[in-house]
């Protein structure tokens, strides 16, 4: 019997961060990938609440939707940086501003749903990453807490949009008017 030994794993130099090309070369192996400042960040699976959110969220929103605007979930990237590219849960923008593989560029709103793997890059460095590249409305669904907190991007910097939590409903009007009842996306 022969053995057999695995090929070395291809990858960027360790000497330098990971980029969008970099990415490109990654296996289509069903894991979700991501950079931060040129960090690699590999997401596992998410719970049933959380794909529960998305696509309760992605209804409701497609239901308002102007014909002029997209509504995509994850994965699909979005290219804010050469170091960064972030998959929003659910995102939002122009249709003309897609190409086939990526959004280069913030989309009009950008949602993430909290999990525990992901709920400090979601709070901070995707929020902050955002923020900087003009993302004009971001929104967090908590799955565990029912909250839904939405912020716009006002004189450059991220205020408070609308928040609810429960049963409680919020409206929100950017990039299109929308009521959202957090329980609902939820049970």
């Amino acid at each position: 019997m022969v053995a057999m030994t695995a090929a070395p794993a291809q990858g960027p130099p360790l000497s330098r961060p990971f980029t969008w090309a970099d990415l490109e070369t990654m296996p289509d192996d069903g894991h979700r990938y991501e950079l931060i400042d040129g960090a690699l960040i590999v997401t596992p699976a998410p719970s049933w609440r959380h794909q529960r959110g998305v696509l309760e969220l992605a209804v409701a929103l497609r239901a308002k939707c102007p014909s002029d605007l997209e509504i995509l979930v994850a994965p699909f990237d979005v290219v804010l940086a050469a170091d960064t590219v972030v998959q929003p849960d659910i995102l939002v923008t122009s249709r003309d501003k897609f190409t086939e593989k990526a959004l280069h560029g913030p989309p009009l709103l950008a949602i993430e749903i909290l999990s525990p793997s992901t709920r400090r890059i979601d709070l901070l460095l995707k929020r902050s990453w955002y923020e900087a590249a003009g993302c004009a409305s971001y929104w967090l669904l908590d799955p565990d807490t029912e909250q839904l907190t939405a912020w716009e991007l006002r004189a450059g910097a991220y205020e408070l949009a609308g928040e609810a939590a429960g049963n409680e409903s919020v409206t929100l009007t950017a990039p299109f008017p929308v009521t959202i009842v957090p329980a609902r996306l939820l049970a």
